[in-house]
């Protein structure tokens, strides 16, 4: 004959046959049984994002970087001539117009003379150079550099005039790739007249002529 075992509990009543007679429970609804976990229940919706958090407290000053480059001009000098009485004789086709005087620099010397026509540039660099010379003639001028071959004539920097009276202004940027390259201002070698730098032009003034150079890089 079964045993059965009443458990009232919450609201109804339930049913166990007795485990003395070796007949497993059917159900299992005690508060205290060690009953099997169920499956897991789908997560729920996310919630509100909260309010932001109260600022921490400012980091230490970090190191100092490295001091950069120095904006602005590296080197620069000015070469001039007064005429009278520099460039008294003509510039012959080849020959370099005279700049014999020398005018404000940075005070390097990495910019220097080595002659009245010869200019020294001592850093491999980016040169940006200006010059202007009154002609009495039509003509041109160029600047030739010496890499350590002989002085090459620079295509892109030919200027000139056809007629007139007016003075020959010439401005190009020069790469140097050596150091200790030589700069000067020619009369191309193609062409076929010597040039007469003007004295007195325009008035009763001796005149200048100027080159001016400056490493930019």
């Amino acid at each position: 004959m079964k045993k059965t075992i009443i458990f009232m509990g919450l609201s109804s009543a339930f049913l166990f046959m007795n485990p003395i007679l070796g007949v497993a429970p059917t159900m299992c609804c005690c508060e205290n049984c060690a009953c099997p976990q169920g499956p897991q229940g789908n997560p729920g919706a996310q919630g509100i994002q909260g309010p932001q958090g109260i600022p921490g407290p400012r980091g230490a000053q970090g190191i100092p970087g490295p001091q950069g480059p120095s904006g602005g001009a590296l080197d620069f000098a000015d070469f001039y001539a007064l005429m009278p009485s520099d460039n008294a004789a003509t510039v012959a086709v080849g020959g370099n117009v005279d700049f014999p005087q020398d005018g404000p620099s940075s005070g390097t010397g990495l910019i220097a003379r080595i002659g009245v026509d010869t200019f020294n540039l001592t850093n491999i660099g980016c040169y940006q150079v200006l010059f202007q010379v009154s002609i009495s003639e039509a003509g041109q001028l160029v600047i030739t550099l010496d890499s350590g071959s002989g002085a090459i004539e620079l295509p892109y920097t030919v200027v000139g005039r056809a007629t007139g009276s007016c003075q020959i202004v010439g401005m190009a940027l020069v790469q140097t790739s050596v150091v200790n390259s030589i700069l000067t201002i020619s009369n191309p070698s193609s062409n076929s007249t010597a040039l007469t730098i003007t004295p007195i032009a325009g008035g009763t003034e001796a005149v200048s002529a100027h080159l001016i150079i400056t490493r930019i890089q």
